[in-house]
């Protein structure tokens, strides 16, 4: 037993011994029903929220209103939440009131029948009234009661079918989704955050090209991706990408990403060809172009992270792969300066990573990933980018003026001692005085 799972355990023995019923509840039952570690423990109680908080020594009031009350146990958290029935849902998102109610009544009012189970840890017994277990068995997702009424109580409910049945391998039973489909403009009405979080849980928690594929599918896209639709039906050339259009080659890429990848890496894969639509021509041979596409591109995911709040970081990695994902194939011909900057640059082993799926999903030319890999073996005994050998000082003390010349200088410089042709600060010193002479 984990120690997080033991602590969860002695949060339900202590509600216990006080004359309380309480068991874990929700993804932490799923999760041992399927074999897995649990990454959080949620514990359902008929305790109120109040008599929670007087029985543990340190807790939060994260919902208090709702019934829901953090427990805090040795840097380990946990949510205890009082048995309810929630009133109407306004705002597709949150119940207008709530009651205090049974077992039943809080089963009922939970989104998915595999998440609507609980399990006794100190008698090791399931509690399921939602016939979560039979799902599971089957690979269903199937919402818990009206699916129609589910999703509209929380719209979000609707991404986090998809992110269930991508998780999983899991397929979602017909009447949610049906109802998934005609809700699916209303995920539009969410706050951006927590469309954000639930798209980058589709995509790093395992599945992602099924994601892709059901937001398609369902409409879910077009509200808060509308970006990759046009990916559908955008022709490439064939001994390039024998795979076909660029949604089949950004889907094959998806479905190499490993469950727990960064969420940078993820969206790098979505978007890289996202601009290939836009600058999609045929030259005067018939040869497919996409001229400026990985420019335009980056301008596209940045926009479309800044919608989705992602961080300031998150965008400025996304825009650096997207940008960049073509230039490895041109590292076996860089002057080795050129590639040695390329390689110290922040994000470059998340850049050759992107680029190795790239050719998987297409000509599985690895040529330059090999490439690169041996470059970094051979530079690693020594730094990638070495202290100048020449500074702004030095030059102005021969006599030259801060300006365009004199950042030339300064990048020769380094070029040179990067390509091992300067290895000194003399040699630098005397090929400056040589080469160049000061403005008058």
């Amino acid at each position: 037993m984990v120690a997080k799972e033991r602590k969860a355990r002695f949060i339900v023995q202590r509600l216990r011994e006080a004359g309380f019923v309480a068991y874990l509840a929700g993804g932490c039952v799923r999760d041992r029903l399927l074999g897995l570690t649990a990454k959080d423990y949620d514990i359902a109680t008929d305790a109120r929220p109040e008599v929670v908080q007087r029985l543990f020594a340190e807790t939060v009031a994260v919902g208090a209103a709702f019934g829901v009350i953090m427990v805090l146990i040795e840097g380990d958290s946990f949510e205890v939440a009082t048995f309810r029935a929630d009133a109407p849902y306004y705002d597709g998102r949150r119940p207008s009131a709530v009651r205090f109610g049974s077992l039943i009544e809080d089963a009922r009012r939970r989104d998915f029948t595999i998440g609507g189970m609980y399990f006794d840890p100190l008698n090791d017994r399931l509690i399921d009234l939602v016939d979560g277990r039979r799902d599971l068995r089957a690979g269903l997702i199937r919402a818990i009661g009206n699916p129609a009424e589910r999703f509209a109580e929380d719209h979000l409910r609707i991404l986090r079918a998809v992110r269930f049945a991508a998780r999983f391998g899991f397929a979602i039973e017909a009447a949610t989704w049906a109802a998934m489909r005609t809700a699916a403009a209303s995920v539009s009405r969410i706050a951006a955050e927590r469309i954000g979080e639930e798209l980058v849980r589709i995509l790093t928690e395992g599945g992602a090209a099924r994601g892709l594929a059901l937001l398609v599918d369902s409409g879910l896209a077009a509200a808060v991706l509308p970006e990759v639709l046009p990916l559908k039906d955008c022709p490439q050339p064939a001994n390039y990408h024998p795979e076909g259009d660029v949604y089949r080659h950004t889907s094959l890429m998806l479905s190499m990403l490993w469950a727990g990848c960064a969420e940078t890496l993820a969206f790098g894969v979505l978007f890289h060809d996202i601009a290939k639509p836009q600058c999609f021509a045929r030259d005067t041979d018939g040869r497919m172009t996409y001229y400026g596409h990985t420019e335009r591109g980056a301008e596209i995911a940045t926009a479309a992270l800044r919608r989705l709040r992602r961080s300031r970081a998150v965008q400025e990695r996304v825009a650096y792969l997207v940008r960049y994902h073509l230039r490895l194939c041109m590292a076996p011909r860089m002057r080795r300066a050129t590639l040695k900057r390329m390689l110290a640059e922040d994000g470059f082993d998340e850049l050759l990573e992107l680029a190795r799926i790239d050719a998987l999903g297409s000509s599985s030319n690895l040529g330059f990933y090999h490439f690169c890999r041996r470059a970094q073996a051979a530079f690693s005994a020594e730094p990638v980018r070495p202290p100048r050998l020449v500074n702004g000082d030095d030059l102005i003390s021969l006599g030259f003026r801060p300006g365009p010349q004199f950042k030339l200088i300064l990048r020769e410089v380094e070029d040179l001692h990067l390509d091992g042709l300067l290895t000194s600060r003399d040699d630098a010193l005397r090929y400056v005085r040589e080469t160049y002479r000061p403005a008058s």
